[in-house]
């Protein structure tokens, strides 16, 4: 698949119907690694996550974070609980590999995840980008051992699709450009 086809075809997936291989997460793990990071430092670290009781507590620590975020315009209780338990249940029948970075390197990190989730979507697999803040962020932390002078800038969902999302509503083109100031 051509760049720029990737580009275009890559959307948050949160349904899975199958997990990637052992060989697809390499291949996606190594490209995260041949992102630019400052002075080549190389800052990130990856921990795939395959042990199931694992990976249930980091889907309820989504599903709480969930439930701390502001209700949508017109969201009613039902339609809440519903979003949030759609986040745990985001993380069934996919791998999940946690993209950490040493502290102060996030801009690194995340260059790595643009990565992955392109080369999942040229090799015909979804992704979504799972972020944990506060609370929920120290208690991943603590579920994976990651060390205080490390931080999680996501867990990557990587998986074959179970849906097919539309493309989200865009702003016209070059709607954002400004040119000298703001």
């Amino acid at each position: 698949m051509e760049l720029h086809e990737a580009i275009g075809k890559r959307r948050t997936i949160r349904i899975f119907k199958k997990k990637a291989s052992e060989e697809q997460l390499k291949t996606i793990i190594l490209a995260g690694t041949q992102a630019p990071s400052a002075g080549n430092s190389q800052p990130w670290e990856f921990i795939v996550i395959d042990d199931q009781k694992i990976i249930d507590q980091i889907a309820e620590r989504k599903y709480q974070l969930s439930l701390t975020m502001p209700h949508r315009p017109g969201e009613g209780p039902d339609q809440f609980q519903e979003r949030a338990l759609g986040q745990k249940k985001s993380f069934e029948n996919a791998s999940s590999v946690a993209v950490c970075h040493k502290k102060g390197a996030a801009a690194n990190a995340w260059l790595c995840i643009e990565n992955m989730s392109l080369v999942a979507v040229a090799n015909g697999l979804g992704s979504g980008i799972v972020v944990f803040w506060g609370e929920q962020e120290i208690e991943v932390k603590k579920i994976l051992g990651i060390p205080e002078d490390y931080e999680l800038a996501a867990v990557l969902k990587i998986g074959e699709p179970g849906e097919k999302p539309s493309p989200p509503p865009k702003r016209p083109e070059f709607s954002w450009l400004h040119r000298n100031r703001f």
